[in-house]
């Protein structure tokens, strides 16, 4: 064909479409494919218009029939809108043929005009391509002086990878000028990389591009109330932010949120709202059940006894709608007391030809009916037969609307008394999930018959109406009227059919309400999903508008099924508003069949317009948003293909649309018809609803009687008995000006919350560790919340008080320095102090934070701790910290790779990672915080902040959680971190073993100073042992915390520390992402910085900056800045910082090292980590039986030792560790195994060894000492043997029962299986011990 071939020329049959799309007239073919075997076509047109996905699935309905095929695709191209920018400005849309402009980033201007990725292959040698960056992969390589740019680039047909090696004489700059999110023109040559083995772009010129984003370009524009962010789980991926952007360059002057079930985008859209100026209307598509009066079990009312006759009826149809399809047969038995007395069976001719799938299932062709009575004659006989008596039918709602529209045509009169035994059967059988007619049947054990046969089905209800009728009287009914009454008593809502409905929030008092029943949905009423009773919005309707929904929504399914004008009015009548959506929205129903073409989904929309004008409701138009540009529902069918919907590849373009494109949607309605719909109403019910502040701006915590006075009193009682009546300054002002900034802000109650829960833990026997940077307050310090004293280094004499500070750098914590005795009474002096500023916790006045305490008990203790907290405000005020799991980047690349692989694309890798890049961060599940708490103040309701629920949903669970992510709230409730740790639990086992060996040792009065105990993180030579053993390696630290990983160990190695603030350092490095390896590691090991240089925790930016002369303000949020990844994502410190440090002297390489950091950990949750790993070291060293017992036994715990591997002596766990240290392919739990294994060995190397577990010797989970080098494992060291049945076992000691035989042992001990007692054999713990307590016959010789 020529290169533009009118389309009418080809496909003269769409003529009477001649309007669409700008007129068919002026459209042209640009390309015909068509499938012989699979019998499709795909058409590629250009239209003069944007056709409408409506207009384009009539186009492929009309071309599929007139040709006899399958399927029909469209590719439409159209005259683009005007470009614009990343920041939403337009420019003119540039001419067709005309260079593509922008500025120029690298090589020279570009004259091609880009092409489509998706056309793109080996062959395709120079091209130009034009997209938006998805990921930047340029890096610079050090060793050569070179440098890769490297990015992937996609226009939403398909992805590339851009990259290039840059020598050391190249121009580099464009590494630091191409960023996520930029819009790119590329020109260049697509070769094969073998590094990458792909296909990729070596480009030769990099111009800036201009986005294109649709444009409103309507006067008037409408407001969107039918939303769904990411949160709505695994269904939509609209960006809460994005959206509303997008509604703001729009013009739009406000946007609904409906997620599925939930609120959990409130807080990202109000965020957004506040950002862009867009009125956030809050609401919901919550699942809906009508347990009022929507499936009654009579319909009518009736004082007929039970015994009286009924008619037991059966239809068969041509489809599901009972206005456009007709009845084909009624099968019909009256009965009574278990008897029947007659029969009735007709065809009816529907005047129309049965589907094909319908005579699959019911086995009714064509030829059955074409001599049958037609409509009015069938159901005359049918009402003769049937008389006054009432009708009882399975899932009657069906049979008698199909039969009422069947009268109403016919102009008979119908209205009876009707039963159904689809709701008697779900109130009557709770044991039963699903009620169709043949599973109720099987139930009741009925006789087989032909399901889907009027007449047969007939009789099975019949039957089932006779089991029921005694049910029902022992019940206590007697007449019709008692059914419904004990139908209504025995209801259930979990198999009652669940409605979509759009309720939306109009005040704060709706808010609430809409919160309480969300919570109520989740405690209550979750039956697969949170549902929402019509009872339970009745009660919490106030401040509430509800409106209508989608195709799932209650009048909708009405209208489909054909209810009469009487029943849909009483459906409608219960909204405020009534909902009409594109038709492509319900286009499934055409492909699938349920309806002819969309004029019947037209029709249907015109029926709900009209039932709101008898009614006075408006009608508003919805796009049912899911995802924000028509190119994003490639990632939507991702989603539907992993959860195996069959019609995944279906379109459906639920995204944002414009005015103009939703205008142009409901054309079919009359302009005006459609403006009312889409602007006028929608704009109505946005300005019926008020601005809503979603969150308080104030801290509103719980009440604890005399906090402030308390935490005075506790802070100076402490500080005096340290520092003297008469504190140094430098202790002094700090305290005070911490105290005012708490005092002033309320805070008070924060500190004596963790206060009052460490006091407990410590009266209880268990260490508490702080986490964060709770260790930067001195408050903290003095009240007792935290062992990190955040002071300068200092002395401090214990007796006469006087005390030294050293501020000159010269220590960088109080445990490196000398020991010295006191010049004025000659005691020995304590040393302290860490220097962490406690701006670092709380912020710098005018940019306060609100503090957040998190603190490490003993696992423990852990639900001791928790149980604590609720006795402290109260069980019903205090909920687990709700989380929000959402699709990470590895789950999402497995789904795009499956259903690639499954429909056989192959594409390049970019793509791939670009698809997956669009499906991370959608919700999948939820889920708790592992000890976070929030609290909510004692008089207040969680639902004045946000609803709750179980996590994952589990209606099992006695946990409630906050329903929104809980940092969203930080700002206005109490959280507290409570979170399980073993470094708590070590320390105390340590603490009692200590006593079994001589004196107790208080893990709290170690020396941080101790230098055998500081030796072992540079040697294991004070454990007796020698530095180059293959295993051991150079330092003496398997089994410390912080410091025991092979990649701790190395760090050791490279850096050689000798002071306690090196360990801190190393703790920071660590625990912060892209701080160490290529990174600070690199400065250090090349010796262009020493550790106590580089930057190893947060505080250490900031303190370095104000010792230059940076004002501490900007010193502050240029650590913020660094240790929130926010330098490296943007490149840029925030204000002048950068150019102020260069003035200032900071070194290039410090600068450089900021850049890379994508987080760092804080200096006082490093020290408070090293405090705990030095204490747990020092009993490695000098109580080590005490160490090992208690590692070993945290180990047992998580499933980390085998008796039978780990016992066998020195030479075995060698050749074990040199095994499993060859192979490739260890799980996780070969992992765990090896990890112990190497403390096994040390503990081996150090001389100890393990006793044998012993039936009357062994505990159940403690590593017992045997004697001064022996240790004896537990029971649950038996790989498999569960700490029941180990207990089990531990209550023989108790019992001081000697056991005779095996036999007898396992009669006792019931939990433990044959495997474990051959295990326990296997090891000697059973001794000699016989299998049987028979005693052997002698044997006797002839």
């Amino acid at each position: 064909m020529s290169e533009h071939t009118p389309f009418l020329e080809i496909f003269p049959g769409c003529a009477d479409l001649a309007a669409f799309s700008g007129g068919l007239d002026k459209a042209y073919v640009t390309d015909v494919q068509v499938d012989a075997s699979e019998l499709t076509m795909t058409v590629a047109a250009w239209f003069a218009a944007m056709p409408s996905p409506a207009e384009l699935q009539t186009l492929s309905e009309r071309l599929k029939a007139d040709y006899g095929l399958s399927g029909v695709g469209m590719a439409p191209d159209f005259p683009r809108p005007k470009l614009a920018s990343t920041s939403a400005t337009t420019g003119k849309a540039p001419a067709s043929g005309d260079a593509p402009k922008g500025d120029v980033l690298y090589g020279r201007a570009i004259k091609q005009h880009p092409v489509p990725m998706n056309t793109l292959s080996l062959e395709s040698g120079k091209v130009t391509v034009e997209g938006d960056v998805v990921a930047v992969t340029s890096r610079v390589l050090q060793k050569r002086g070179g440098a890769v740019l490297g990015f992937d680039i996609t226009d939403r047909t398909s992805s590339i990878k851009i990259s290039r090696f840059l020598r050391s004489d190249d121009d580099q700059s464009i590494i630091d000028k191409v960023k996520v999110g930029d819009h790119l023109i590329v020109q260049g040559e697509i070769i094969y990389s073998k590094y990458d083995d792909d296909m990729i772009l070596d480009p030769r010129n990099i111009v800036k591009g201009k986005r294109y984003i649709r444009p409103d370009n309507a006067e008037e524009k409408r407001v969107e109330l039918h939303l769904h962010t990411r949160f709505s789980a695994l269904d939509a991926l609209t960006d809460p932010a994005k959206v509303v952007e997008r509604a703001a360059y729009w013009g739009m002057p406000a946007i609904a949120v409906t997620d599925h079930g939930v609120a959990q985008a409130f807080p990202d859209m109000w965020k957004a709202g506040k950002k862009y100026g867009v009125k956030i209307i809050y609401g919901m598509e919550a699942y809906f059940v009508n347990d009022m009066d929507g499936n009654n079990a009579v319909i009518g009312k009736s004082k007929l006894p039970l015994d009286t006759e009924f008619v037991a009826f059966d239809i068969e149809t041509t489809g599901l709608n009972a206005m456009n399809d007709r009845m084909t047969e009624i099968g019909a038995v009256i009965f009574s007391g278990g008897e029947i007395k007659a029969e009735f069976n007709t065809f009816v001719n529907p005047q129309r030809h049965i589907p094909p799938d319908i005579t699959q299932l019911t086995g009714i062709r064509d030829s059955d009916v074409a001599d049958a009575p037609l409509e009015k004659e069938a159901m005359e006989m049918f009402l003769e037969f049937a008389g006054n008596r009432p009708l009882v039918a399975h899932n009657a709602h069906f049979d008698v609307g199909f039969m009422a529209a069947a009268s109403n045509r016919c102009g008979l009169k119908f209205s009876p008394v009707f039963l159904d035994t689809l709701a008697l059967s779900q109130a009557l059988l709770p044991e039963l999930k699903r009620f169709k007619l043949d599973i109720v049947s099987n139930h009741l054990n009925l006789p087989q018959f032909n399901h889907h046969r009027a007449s047969d089905d007939a009789m099975v209800v019949a039957r089932m109406m006779d089991k029921f009728l005694p049910m029902l009287r022992q019940q206590g009914a007697r007449t019709l009227d008692d059914i419904e009454t004990v139908y209504h008593s025995l209801r259930r809502t979990d198999v009652a059919k669940t409605y979509h409905m759009i309720l939306l929030v109009k005040n704060k008092k709706g808010l609430k309400n809409l919160y309480e029943m969300i919570s109520q949905s989740y405690l209550k009423y979750f039956h697969r999903s949170p549902t929402i009773p019509k009872s339970l919005l009745i009660q919490h309707r106030e401040g509430i508008i509800v409106g209508s929904a989608c195709g799932m929504g209650e009048l909708y399914g009405a209208v489909m099924k054909g209810a009469s004008e009487k029943e849909l009015k009483k459906i409608a009548s219960f909204y405020d508003y009534l909902e009409i959506q594109p038709i492509c929205n319900n286009g499934f129903l055409v492909d699938n069949g349920v309806v002819k073409d969309v004029t019947v989904l037209q029709d249907y929309n015109r029926t709900i317009l009209e039932l709101g004008r008898k009614l006075g409701k408006p009608v508003i138009a919805a796009s049912d948003v899911h995802f924000l540009d028509p190119e994003d529902e490639q990632y939507r069918k991702i989603l539907q293909a992993a959860k195996k919907f069959s019609d995944a590849d279906r379109g459906c373009p639920i995204y944002f649309r414009t005015t103009d494109e939703m205008l142009a949607e409901f054309e079919y309605l009359g302009k005006d018809v459609a403006r009312e719909v889409v602007i006028t109403n929608t704009r109505a019910i946005a300005d019926q609803i008020d601005e809503i502040e979603l969150l308080p701006k104030d801290l509103f915590p719980p009440k604890i009687e005399r906090s402030a006075e308390q935490l005075k009193e506790l802070v100076y009682t402490k500080m005096h008995r340290i520092y003297g009546d008469e504190p140094p300054a430098i202790v002094k002002d700090r305290v005070d000006v911490e105290l005012n900034t708490i005092l002033d802000h309320h805070y008070d109650v924060i500190y004596m919350s963790a206060q009052k829960l460490v006091q407990n833990s410590l009266e209880n026997g268990y260490l508490v560790g702080s986490r964060g940077s709770v260790g930067s307050s001195m408050v903290a310090f003095m009240s007792g919340i935290t062992e990190v004293n955040s002071l300068p280094p200092h002395y401090v004499c214990p007796k006469c008080k006087h005390s030294e500070f050293i501020t000159d750098g010269s220590y960088g914590c109080g445990a490196d320095m000398p020991e010295k005795d006191c010049p004025e009474c000659g005691t020995r002096m304590n040393r302290d102090g860490f220097d962490i500023p406690f701006e670092t916790f709380l912020g710098f006045p005018g940019n306060e934070k609100t503090p957040d305490i998190d603190l490490n008990f003993s696992g423990e203790y852990q639900a001791k701790a928790h149980k604590y907290t609720e006795t402290l405000f109260g069980s019903d005020h205090v909920f687990r910290a709700g989380t929000i799991g959402t699709l990470a980047e590895k789950t999402a690349y497995g789904y795009v790779k499956k259903y690639l692989e499954e429909r056989g694309i192959k594409t390049t890798k970019a793509e791939e990672n670009r698809l997956a890049l669009g499906l991370v961060g959608i919700k999948r599940t939820t889920g708790q915080h592992p000890g976070g708490l929030v609290v909510v103040p004692q008089d207040m309701d969680v639902t004045d902040f946000c609803p709750v629920q179980h996590p994952a949903d589990d209606p099992n669970s006695d946990i409630i959680t906050t329903h929104f992510e809980y940092h969203c709230m930080e700002a206005n409730l109490l959280k507290l971190d409570e979170l399980g740790h073993d470094d708590p639990t070590m320390i105390r086992m340590m603490e009692d073993l200590s006593e079994q060996t001589g004196e107790r040792v208080d893990a709290q009065k170690i020396l941080l100073s101790d230098p055998d105990t500081m030796s072992i993180f540079t040697s294991p030579a004070v454990l007796g042992l020698p530095d180059d053993d293959p295993i051991i390696g150079k330092t003496g630290t398997i089994g410390i915390p912080e410091f025991g990983t092979p990649f701790t160990r190395q760090m050791l190695v490279d850096t050689q520390p000798k002071q306690f603030d090196t360990l801190i350092r190393l703790s920071g490095f660590s625990h912060g992402t892209d701080v160490w390896a290529g990174n600070i590691r690199d400065l250090i090991v090349n010796g262009v910085a020493t550790v106590n240089e580089t930057v190893g925790c947060r505080d250490d930016i900031m303190i370095y900056l104000i010792s230059v002369g940076i004002a501490p303000a900007l010193a502050f949020k240029t650590m913020e800045a660094v240790r929130k990844g926010k330098v490296k994502k943007s490149g840029e410190f925030p204000g002048d910082a950068e150019q102020q440090m260069r003035d200032k002297g900071v070194p290039d390489w410090y600068i450089e090292s900021c850049r890379k950091i994508a987080y760092l950990f804080p200096k006082a949750h490093a020290v408070a980590y090293v405090m705990m790993a030095f204490r747990i070291a020092w009993f490695k060293v000098h109580k080590p039986l005490a160490f090992y017992s208690a590692y070993f036994y945290r180990r047992s715990q998580k499933g980390g030792f085998d008796a039978a591997m780990m016992t066998g002596g020195t030479d075995d766990v060698r050749r074990r560790i040199n095994d499993m240290r060859r192979r490739t392919d260890l799980t996780a739990n070969q992992e765990d195994l090896l990890v112990t294994l190497e403390a096994v060995y040390e503990f081996n190397m150090r001389g100890f060894e393990f006793a044998p577990i012993d039936l009357y010797e062994s505990d159940a989970t403690k590593f017992m000492l045997a004697d001064e080098k022996r240790l004896r494992p537990p029971f649950v060291a038996i790989s498999g043997l569960g700490e029941s049945a180990a207990i089990d076992l531990a209550r023989i000691k108790e019992s001081g029962k000697r056991y005779i035989s095996v036999e007898e042992l396992s009669r006792d001990c019931p939990k433990v299986s044959q495997t474990h007692l051959e295990q326990l054999k296997a090891l000697g713990a059973l001794g000699d011990m016989p299998e049987s307590s028979q005693p052997v016959a002698p044997l006797i010789v002839a």
